[in-house]
């Protein structure tokens, strides 16, 4: 299945002459309950590496790189930007972004209470506060952006029928 051959079409007047031409609805999203995407039994965690894309990774997992649609949906992608770069483009982007990619983005110490494994944004006059460049914070955003999820195959088949229900339903 193509993501969007299964979305909704509506004969739309796209210059106002009363001349209708039928469109695909884009913007239609199914999301999944709250219920199923706590479920961890059914998703494997997966780390995107350098290069690796939504259709490459469904070959991988899947054996089918039409299934890509379902990593996005999966994952709440809606654009290319929530997708990690490579290194290349890491680079790129950075150096676009920023004048001074090596200058200071924030000041961080780690935490002392709760869960310690996390850094907290703090002022660069706070005791014990380390430097983190804005390349370092556009690193550590595009590794969080690695860690996706990737629904177990045995499931697959009932997440293509539900989402075929639910996205031809009328809202």
């Amino acid at each position: 299945m193509s993501y969007f051959s299964k979305f909704p079409n509506y004969a739309y007047d796209l210059s106002d002459t009363q001349n209708r031409t039928l469109i695909t609805d884009i913007l239609r999203r199914v999301n999944l309950k709250g219920n199923a995407r706590a479920n961890t039994l059914v998703f494997d965690q997966y780390v995107v590496q350098d290069g690796d894309q939504p259709d490459m990774v469904a070959h991988k997992y899947y054996g089918d790189s039409t299934l890509h649609w379902v990593i996005v949906t999966i994952n709440n992608i809606t654009s290319r930007y929530d997708w990690p770069l490579d290194q290349v483009a890491l680079s790129q982007y950075v150096n676009d972004k920023y004048s001074d990619p090596d200058g200071i983005h924030h000041y961080e110490i780690n935490a002392t209470s709760g869960d310690t494994t996390r850094k907290l944004q703090v002022s660069s006059d706070t005791t014990g506060a380390l430097p983190v460049t804005n390349y370092e914070y556009e690193q550590n955003e595009n590794d969080n952006k690695r860690r996706i999820r990737l629904l177990d195959a045995a499931y697959i088949q009932q997440f293509t029928k539900d989402f075929e229900r639910l996205i031809k339903r009328r809202r």
